[in-house]
């Protein structure tokens, strides 16, 4: 009985350190997916964590090049490039705002695109719930990385939106990652006592950063922008740019997102 009341006791003192990602949810928006792809084809991946393999949808994209000229400068190189893209809360690798358009348009443009389901959680819950499932996101990018070098490639950066960033950013920090850049989009402030902070993150992170949001973001992006800024000022790869009149999803500003991530990484990487 005195068993039965501590878990309890605990059970509702701390809900999210019993919460994983949400495995139904995820097979619910796989169904969903599968059959929407045009660009791209499903790939399934599994991690290996230590507790059992599982398997995760991913969409990878074969890359293409914008002119014959980008295509001998690159095989002449030796560069294979690979983007990692990773969506936002509780929503699937082929979400039409953002998600889907980097990761087809970008693939026209050289790069070789894995967009990665992350770990969900019921609809309910909060964003505070989801640091429960930040150690499963470890797992996932290592499995995507692996995927990528497998493939040949051998430059790799990752896209992420939303929380997505700051999964992405945990990673980085919380790796031996071979990401050679990193460009979240409408990155927001999620400190919480796990330690996950945007810009201590950032604070930390010394590969290249790109770091977009836009002009009518949420109040949780556009309060901690400066923040992110002052914190990366030893970074000298760090660059941050507000997109004028763009919201959260970016809604009729994709060819203005994309423009300015394939301009970034024209200077800072080819």
């Amino acid at each position: 009985m005195l068993f039965r009341v501590a878990l309890f006791l605990l059970i509702i003192s701390n809900p999210a350190t019993l919460l994983s990602s949400d495995l139904e949810k995820e097979k619910r928006w796989a169904d969903e997916v599968v059959d929407s792809i045009i660009d791209g084809d499903e790939l399934w991946l599994k991690t290996k964590d230590g507790s059992g393999d599982h398997e995760f949808l991913t969409i990878y994209t074969e890359a293409e090049f914008e002119t014959e000229q980008e295509t001998n400068v690159v095989a002449k190189l030796g560069i294979k490039r690979g983007m990692i893209v990773v969506h936002g809360t509780g929503i699937h690798p082929n979400w039409s705002q953002i998600v889907q358009p980097v990761r087809v348009e970008l693939s026209q443009m050289g790069w070789n695109t894995l967009s990665v389901q992350m770990p969900v959680l019921p609809n309910q819950a909060s964003i505070t719930d989801y640091a429960s499932v930040y150690p499963e996101v470890i797992p996932r990018f290592k499995s995507a990385e692996r995927y990528l070098k497998e493939q040949g490639v051998n430059e790799i950066v990752i896209v992420a939106h939303s929380q997505g960033a700051v999964m992405a950013g945990y990673y980085l920090l919380h790796s031996d990652s071979s990401a050679e850049a990193f460009i979240a989009i409408g990155m927001p402030l999620t400190p919480n006592e796990q330690g996950i902070d945007t810009v201590k993150t950032l604070k930390k992170l010394s590969i290249p950063v790109l770091d977009i949001y836009g002009s009518d973001d949420l109040a949780a992006v556009l309060s901690v922008a400066e923040e992110k800024r002052k914190a990366s000022v030893n970074n000298k790869g760090y660059s941050q740019v507000e997109i004028k009149d763009a919201n959260h999803f970016f809604d009729e500003q994709n060819e203005v997102l994309i423009s300015t991530i394939s301009q970034w990484l024209k200077k800072n990487l080819l």
